[in-house]
């Protein structure tokens, strides 16, 4: 069963919160719950466990295993941040079409203006889905002309995963 998690950090409060909690979908759920009662005052009825419900999400850390597809693209640049823009643009317009499950970008320190950035899909079949995509197409169009020279691109197919 695919663990799942809940973050207070999404929801606006007072109080800051920072609880993350990941397990199983009713673990979370239950566990949601008290704390949702006993920090942050709400009554524990069906309203606040549907409102739990919809912001359950999938823990993007177990979805690192083996058979997991990685891609790293490893680019030059001088535009970080107007590609870490474009990066949420995409996002926004590939939408529920989108099979990337989650993405780090890297900055080399012993190579100032050279990035690496990986992405993680359940499987090669799902990353070429995505790379399909009309708006992924537009998204590399975009992001070569802020890229100096050739983004290099490297395909894994993750064989184990260690969790220290």
């Amino acid at each position: 069963m695919t663990r799942m998690k809940m973050d207070c950090r999404t929801m606006p409060s007072e109080s800051g919160c920072s609880l993350v909690i990941v397990g199983e979908p009713e673990e979370v759920l239950r566990a949601a719950a008290a704390h949702a009662v006993d920090v942050h005052g709400h009554t524990d009825d069906e309203a606040l466990r549907d409102g739990l419900r919809s912001m359950l999400t999938e823990d993007a850390d177990a979805t690192l295993e083996p058979g997991t597809f990685l891609q790293l693209i490893a680019f030059r640049t001088q535009h970080a941040d107007e590609m870490e823009a474009l990066g949420d643009e995409w996002a926004a317009a590939i939408g529920a079409d989108r099979t990337a499950q989650w993405g780090a970008v890297g900055a080399d320190r012993n190579d100032p203006g050279r990035y690496v950035e990986v992405v993680a899909f359940p499987d090669y079949e799902s990353a070429m889905t995505n790379s399909k995509h009309p708006a992924t197409s537009a998204f590399a169009a975009k992001l070569a002309e802020l890229a100096e020279g050739d983004a290099e691109f490297t395909d894994l197919d993750v064989h184990s995963v260690r969790r220290w």
